[in-house]
């Protein structure tokens, strides 16, 4: 049995939750491709603009009505996490019975647990919520106290906390659903940052880059494909050059290599790169894929996109 993990990104799913409804129909149709010809597939998607309009929409709130409770960043992933399942496992759902498939879907609400120590929660750099001008991103920070940095030239976005995954608590419960005829929607935004606190789970805020706890998800259940999948159809070298370069099948050597010469921007390409090292350390036998949604299942054959191997 072939097991595939997918990791979705955050910024493909919409703004709003009127748009997302939409756009989560094309995603359902191409992940469905997967979940038709192969056994056991996860979906890990991501929850950046999610979470950050949650968190600040709810902010605002709180400052007009202070009869509202004010929501810290981790309950918002949590939030995020079900909205997003929702739509996901409904459109996914949906396209499943269109088909007439003996497929079955779920979304479970997913922890993962984090150090407590790690570095990452005194230097924030994970881009969460919408883009704003500098100008626009000075005032907010001026009144709210939010970290803000340039986005891969696209706009300032505010910055949190993103420690590495350790592990997801439910592992457990994913394996039984894979291994019982069942998509699982799992780590969702990265899932809900905990860390243990004498035997207890204790919520924190941050957000978890999702292509990092996808790669370790796929790491702790062997599976044979992580497939991370975003704007481009492959990844390049020399991007958006005159000698851009596409790259099809390169070792994690390789990859290093143009790591080094910093080939893959830090707000988008790189954490892709570096969480399919991260699978491919732990599971040799492994293949990480990165390419375009539309283009999944290709991907997975081998016809497009980027295929990096140990």
């Amino acid at each position: 049995m072939k097991t595939i993990v997918v990791a979705l990104g955050g910024n493909a799913l919409g703004n709003s939750p009127q748009k997302q409804l939409e756009v989560v129909k094309g995603s359902a149709k191409a992940l469905v491709d997967i979940i038709e010809k192969y056994e056991r597939v996860a979906i890990v998607h991501g929850n950046g603009p999610q979470v950050g309009v949650i968190n600040l929409g709810l902010a605002k709130g709180a400052e007009v009505d202070e009869s509202l409770p004010k929501f810290p960043l981790v309950e918002c992933v949590s939030l995020s996490q079900g909205y997003i399942g929702y739509h996901l496992q409904q459109a996914i759902g949906n396209e499943i019975e269109k088909r007439a498939l003996d497929k079955k879907v779920v979304t479970i609400i997913s922890q993962v647990e984090v150090a407590k120590n790690d570095p990452a929660f005194s230097e924030p750099t994970k881009p969460i919520g919408t883009f704003y001008s500098r100008k626009e991103a000075e005032k907010i920070e001026k009144e709210d106290g939010y970290s803000f940095k340039e986005d891969a030239g696209r706009g300032y976005r505010r910055v949190v906390a993103s420690p590495k995954p350790l592990r997801l608590k439910e592992l457990d419960i994913l394996e039984t659903l894979l291994a019982n005829n069942t998509t699982v929607i799992t780590g969702g935004g990265g899932g809900i940052p905990v860390f243990d606190e004498d035997g207890a789970s204790v919520g924190v805020d941050a957000v978890i880059d999702k292509d990092f706890v996808a790669s370790k998800i796929s790491a702790d259940i062997k599976a044979d494909k992580l497939l991370i999948l975003t704007a481009v159809d492959s990844v390049y070298i020399n991007f958006a050059k005159e000698n851009q370069e596409e790259l099809r099948d390169i070792t994690i050597d390789e990859a290093e290599k143009y790591i080094e010469e910093g080939q893959f921007a830090k707000g988008s390409m790189l954490p892709k790169i570096e969480a399919c090292i991260k699978f491919l350390e732990e599971n040799p036998q492994g293949e990480a894929i990165i390419t375009s949604l539309d283009k999944a299942l290709y991907g997975l054959e081998g016809k497009v996109g980027t295929r990096i191997t140990r």
